[in-house]
């Protein structure tokens, strides 16, 4: 809209609560003008606790101006949306039903909307309508529609499950500062578990992807693993939602682009989707304006497909690594144990902090590197030779029975 092109959004709900863990990185304040009214708390400590509740702090190496922003998408989601309108989008109050193509491939889409009552924004009043619009850019979710009509694929998800628990003021301040990762198979067997700081409140949280009929077990062992930090609070919110764990096959058809969740633009090991979202949006919304200068010509996929270049070049390296590190540390207890111990390393906490702040894969050092690795399969061998469970160990090889 800002560049000049007639821009239309559609959202089904202007106060969703979307369950998410609200972390944003530093890049992304600076990048999209956030203003600090809208962070919760700035986050600077975080501790990371083993299965055998081995803790480990993590921040010593944070300057005094970085931190980890922790939000609210309710509140986030709501300055996103009315910036755009200031900037000339039209936003509407509806639920997208579909879309078609009535005039052929090279025709207009064609959008089916349930607008809802102007008012109240409710179903009482609402009333079918139709858009035209020459692109489609869905931004709908891990359920998009937008996604299935123009065949994108399916791909795998995680269930993520979060409860907001009202505690006192005094445990409250506790984690003024603080963010809590637990590991663990109580907690999940492929993710993680978390406490995560609000305004006046925690999320405290996990999710899985290979057993998710068992969410609520597993959301009771955070509970538990948390303990007394949390005891006594009150739970004013529950919030479940899927979380996309790759892209899906097709994110780019026609005049049609899916950014976000929609496209499966969070990370693995971290479960990160906010930046990414905002970021490929972003990049999409670029890609239009370019392509249509500024609204005076039709655009096609070709110039879509910019967007798509641009965006694989610059993140590929953060997928691929963070899916590394799930599927090396996230296969068993042994391997998490080694993976807090591992995080104790300043020069772990450096490299990581730097990559997830300013979104980079940061390049380390040749030496340090190859101390890490050393160190690493030594906690590997150690936790595995101490492990009591009858869990599976961790190898860097196939597992035995696998062709």
């Amino acid at each position: 809209a800002k560049a000049g092109c007639e821009t239309y959004m559609i959202e089904r709900k202007m106060d969703n609560c979307k369950p998410c863990g609200g972390a944003i990185p530093l890049c992304m304040i600076d990048e999209f003008d956030l203003p600090s009214e809208i962070i919760d708390r700035k986050v600077n400590r975080m501790k990371m606790i083993s299965p055998s509740n081995v803790e480990v702090d993590i921040g010593e190496t944070l300057k005094p101006t970085e931190y980890i922003g922790m939000t609210r998408r309710e509140i986030l989601d709501d300055f996103l949306r009315k910036r755009a309108e200031e900037k000339g989008t039209k936003v509407i109050n509806g639920l997208f039903m579909g879309m078609d193509q009535q005039e052929g491939e090279k025709g207009p889409w064609t959008m089916k909307i349930n607008e809802y009552d102007a008012v109240n924004g409710n179903e009482k009043g609402m009333k079918k309508t139709e858009l035209e619009v020459d692109v489609v850019i869905g931004a709908d979710g891990a359920n998009s529609r937008v996604a299935k009509i123009i065949g994108a694929g399916d791909y795998d998800y995680a269930i993520a499950y979060q409860e907001r628990i009202a505690i006192d003021d005094k445990k409250m301040d506790f984690y003024e500062n603080l963010a809590e990762m637990y590991v663990g198979d109580d907690v999940s067997p492929d993710f993680y578990g978390w406490v995560f700081p609000k305004y006046d409140h925690v999320g405290v949280g996990t999710g899985t992807v290979i057993n998710k009929p068992a969410i609520k077990q597993y959301q009771d062992a955070i509970r538990s693993r948390a303990g007394d930090k949390i005891e006594g609070g009150k739970i004013i919110k529950i919030e479940a939602h899927p979380i996309p764990e790759h892209p899906r096959p097709k994110r780019i058809q026609g005049r049609v682009a899916l950014v976000g969740d929609a496209a499966g633009y969070v990370t693995k090991c971290s479960g990160e989707g906010i930046y990414f979202a905002a970021k490929s949006g972003r990049m999409a919304g670029e890609a239009i304006a370019a392509g249509s200068a500024n609204g005076q010509r039709m655009v096609g996929e070709r110039d879509l497909r910019k967007y798509l270049s641009k965006w694989d070049r610059t993140y590929w390296p953060t997928y691929k690594v963070l899916d590394i590190l799930q599927k090396v540390f996230y296969r068993s207890n042994a391997a998490r144990e080694a993976f807090v111990e591992m995080c104790s390393s300043q020069y772990v906490q450096r490299m990581t902090f730097d990559s997830y702040l300013y979104k980079t894969v940061v390049p380390g050092n040749p030496l340090d590197d190859i101390k890490l690795l050393f160190s690493t399969i030594g906690s590997i061998l150690r936790a595995n030779a101490l492990r009591v469970t009858d869990g599976p160990s961790v190898t860097f090889g196939k597992r035995e029975g696998q062709a």
